[in-house]
């Protein structure tokens, strides 16, 4: 999108949120459900808070923001939805089938994120992720990345964004 957009677009999401949290506190907002007895389990909606909070604050100096962001929890995701009222918000679902996951997961490496074997049953924590990222909620556009190719996303995302305003984030809100 930084690329392919017209205008000035910041990246703040899951990654970035993730460079600013201290070492004892990892994975912050990347962390998986399931794990109420990690150190960063509590500060997990606070995290989520501070970015949103700084989108918000970007958004309403006039940048365009993109927060590729993962949400399990719909208690975290409608106080994200109430902090950007008022903002232009596309809510995107980024989709992709487990077996991908796991091929992307073994090529970027084990140091990186849990990975198994392609004979070996796929991680807990994975599983746990994959079944809760999405939750029940509704978004304004859907996208497989097994089927696209960055670019087409990002095309796809522009397309969506020429046409209706969308409203799947502020119907989280209410």
């Amino acid at each position: 999108m930084q690329e392919l957009f017209d205008g000035f677009w910041i990246n703040l999401g899951v990654d970035v949120a993730r460079a600013t949290t201290p070492p004892r506190l990892q994975p912050g907002i990347g962390l998986r459900p399931g794990e109420p007895n990690h150190p960063a389990a509590s500060y997990v909606p606070i995290l989520y808070a501070a970015l949103y909070e700084s989108v918000a604050a970007h958004s309403r100096l006039g940048l365009n923001v993109a927060a590729d962001v993962g949400h399990y929890e719909r208690e975290i995701l409608a106080a994200a939805a109430e902090r950007l009222e008022g903002l232009p918000v596309l809510f995107v679902g980024v989709h992709c089938p487990l077996e991908t996951i796991m091929e992307r997961r073994r090529a970027a490496g084990a140091e990186r994120y849990a990975i198994a074997a392609e004979d070996e049953p796929v991680p807990p924590p994975v599983l746990r992720w994959q079944h809760e990222v999405h939750g029940e909620w509704a978004y304004d556009l859907e996208l497989d990345t097994s089927r696209l190719t960055p670019s087409e996303c990002a095309a796809a995302i522009a397309e969506r964004l020429r046409g209706s305003p969308p409203t799947a984030f502020a119907r989280l809100a209410r």
